[in-house]
């Protein structure tokens, strides 16, 4: 397998998947997200946070606040930083009304809150989250590179300055987000992103397919056919 400078972080929560993930090394990381924790049927936040650091207790762990108005994400803020010292709480960069969150960052950061800045999208919020937080105070800024590419942009333009913006400040990591294939952390890796966050099928990939001889998956490709021509029971003549 190719060796990595990006950290690869599994991104889900199913905690019975991050523990096996955790278990077997396949990831450095692990972020969630209320859509992922919807997915997978998580009815107590507390449970669950509680029971993934314990499980996890070593590697960063991302949750986010729910709330919309800074006041309440600060007081959920100060709740999930409390589960461990491998927390990441999560802010949008934006609420609902597109309303800045920069002021509680700001704040949050000063009391050393390790933050992961989510949701961003430009070269300004980038910059913006950089300046900030405070100097040596762990903080990712991830940004959604696969959604930005889903637009017919690519991403890799602005990727690259922002490692050269969150780089400036110690403490400062870039998350490559909404990764989409291999190729991918392969891309993230290369513009010298410091982590990169997957959904379980692409680190499944990465753990299996990446570095594999590519003339082999041809022999693969047509065994995968005629596996299903013979479940199928169809026939040309």
């Amino acid at each position: 397998m190719r060796k990595l400078n990006v950290e690869v972080f599994a991104d889900g929560a199913d905690i019975e998947a991050m523990k096996l993930a955790y278990k077997n090394k396949e990831v450095d990381g692990f972020t969630t997200n209320p859509s992922l924790m919807a997915k997978a049927g998580v009815d107590d936040y507390k449970a669950f946070a509680e029971e993934a650091v314990r499980e996890i207790p070593d590697a960063s762990i991302s949750f986010e606040v729910f709330a919309d108005d800074l006041e309440t994400m600060e007081r959920e803020a100060e709740i999930l930083q409390q589960y461990g010292d491998n927390v990441f709480v999560k802010i949008p960069i934006v609420n609902t009304k597109g309303e800045s969150t920069i002021p509680l960052i700001k704040k949050l950061s000063a009391q050393h809150v390790q933050l992961n800045v989510t949701a961003v999208y430009t070269m300004e919020q980038v910059q913006a989250i950089t300046d900030a937080v405070t100097e040596g105070v762990p903080t990712y800024v991830s940004v959604f590179a696969g959604r930005i590419a889903d637009t017919g942009v690519d991403p890799l333009p602005l990727m690259k300055e922002a490692v050269e913006v969150t780089h400036s400040k110690a403490g400062v990591k870039l998350l490559w987000a909404s990764c989409r294939e291999v190729i991918n952390v392969i891309q993230a890796d290369e513009i010298g992103a410091d982590i990169i966050t997957c959904p379980a099928g692409v680190v499944s990939k990465v753990n299996n397919n990446l570095g594999r001889d590519i003339e082999s998956l041809s022999v693969d490709t047509v065994k995968g056919f005629a596996k299903d021509i013979q479940s199928s029971g169809l026939s040309i003549l």
